[in-house]
């Protein structure tokens, strides 16, 4: 398996320290570089071409968030996932962030083998969300519809890609999926891959947004 390449961005040096001394100790991961600010991150990913971006939120300058959106909204860097790190675990910065384009948001003061998994999960295209802000994240997507997302936009979606897209919502896997649509799970990866085309979405955690902003699914659906 090849390594997978991690950039650390964050306006603290012990804590960009800590980050790489942990990664860099770790079989399979390397830290290619470091940034601390969003402009010297965006620098950085030209640079280094990570796999995976740790991007802290408030840092001088540009901010991680806006960060993450120019680099996830440019076609050169679709190999590039972002995975918010931060200390701070307000709705907002994680609803900004992953409508952003971020793959995964986890605070700062996660266990540090779940960071690196959590690393590995994103570098594979898989979304992670901590559990503890999970709850409070879907009730914000459904409380916070944006007009561009509206039902209509999901009008080029077939019923069965509709059917697939609210079990992204609600959390399912593909193996998931499949045993609840009684369909193979390589006919389900295949579903959401077209999805995501459809609607523009980065990642499956778009998707997840997307989901909810559109009504597709609602909590306790």
């Amino acid at each position: 398996m090849s390594t997978i390449k991690v950039l650390i961005a964050d306006d603290q040096e012990l804590v960009r320290g800590g980050f790489s001394a942990l990664i860099g100790a770790e079989e399979g991961l390397d830290v290619v570089g470091e940034a601390s600010t969003g402009s010297e991150a965006i620098d950085q990913v030209f640079l280094c071409r990570p796999d995976v971006v740790l991007m802290d939120i408030r840092m001088p300058g540009l901010d991680g968030i806006e960060a993450t959106k120019r680099i996830t909204a440019d076609d050169r860097l679709d190999d590039t996932r972002v995975l918010i790190l931060t200390t701070f675990d307000l709705d907002q910065y994680v609803y900004d962030a992953l409508r952003a384009g971020a793959s995964g948001f986890l605070l700062k003061d996660t266990a540090p083998q779940l960071l690196l998994d959590g690393i590995r999960i994103v570098a594979a295209g898989d979304a992670l969300i901590a559990p503890n802000i999970t709850r409070r994240l879907i009730s914000e997507f459904a409380n916070r519809p944006d007009p561009h997302k509206s039902i209509e936009t999901l009008g080029e979606l077939t019923d069965r890609e509709r059917g697939v897209l609210a079990e992204v919502g609600r959390g399912l896997d593909n193996s998931e999926i499949a045993e609840r649509l009684f369909i193979s799970p390589l006919t389900a990866k295949t579903h959401v891959s077209r999805i995501m085309t459809k609607v523009a979405a980065r990642n499956r955690a778009q998707l997840v947004v997307i989901a909810y902003e559109s009504g597709l699914v609602t909590p306790g659906s």
